[in-house]
């Protein structure tokens, strides 16, 4: 790899930091362990394009998010890698995932996932100008109903802190499209966050005065999705 990509610039950093209030809220939490330049789990196996018609890194990155090579030149990604990648992350990711739903379906009839991602306000190839701080993405409204998302954004609003778009450039990647079914009580919202509001961005650390305040503001979406979610299914067997 390049001096560059060892850097790990396309990180979603502190992800998991940053939420982990929603422990106790009940919420299982599903985390990656692993670069997304190992194997990018939120895009099918298949390798699939999620946004046609627009720059996209794959499932075995080969290109950064500014268009530059992860590889120094002459090495790549060989076909048998991408299967050994697959089996030994990806699939286990996803199984996982599936397991989790099942369960809390099981027992609930119904379930919710909250599936978080964090990038950078600023990515030329990937969208124009600076990124809103709060992107939700429901694949145009086919991965979760109107009526949760709606209590979401509500409540997004009414903090009058943060920028915020409904399905714009980030409308929900393969998890979100793959995991949400309505007709099987699955509801599932992306939300990519602009890493300009709980971190430096330069120096990629975490911002002990923004954070906390972003985590509120989280905390209280979150609430809103799950009491959204009891008031649609109450009294449902």
């Amino acid at each position: 790899m390049t001096a560059r990509a060892l850097e790990l610039p396309d990180t979603d950093w502190h992800v998991r930091r940053l939420y982990e209030f929603a422990k106790d809220l009940g919420a299982n939490i599903i985390a990656a362990n692993y670069s997304r330049y190992v194997i990018d789990l939120n895009r099918p196996s298949t390798d699939e394009g999620l946004y046609k018609g627009q720059f996209g890194t794959g499932l075995c990155p080969e290109h950064a998010f500014d268009g530059e090579d992860i590889y120094l030149q002459g090495e790549k990604v060989s076909d048998a890698e991408k299967e050994t990648r697959i089996e030994t992350y990806w699939r286990p990711y996803h199984e996982k995932i599936g397991s989790v739903l099942s369960d809390i379906k099981d027992r609930f009839a119904y379930a919710l996932l909250w599936d978080a991602h964090s990038i950078p306000s600023r990515v030329p190839l990937l969208f124009d100008g600076e990124l809103p701080e709060l992107n939700f993405g429901t694949n145009g409204g086919r991965s979760c109903t109107n009526e949760l998302i709606e209590r979401v954004i509500v409540e997004a609003e009414a903090a009058k802190t943060y920028s915020l778009v409904l399905n714009g450039r980030f409308k929900g990647g393969y998890i979100t499209r793959e995991y949400g079914e309505l007709e099987n009580g699955i509801h599932a919202i992306q939300v990519e966050l602009a890493q300009r509001c709980y971190m430096f961005e330069e120096s990629l650390e975490f911002d002990g005065d923004r954070a906390p305040r972003l985590q509120k503001t989280l905390s209280k979406l979150l609430q809103a999705f799950m009491s959204g979610g009891l008031s649609l299914y109450e009294g449902r067997e």
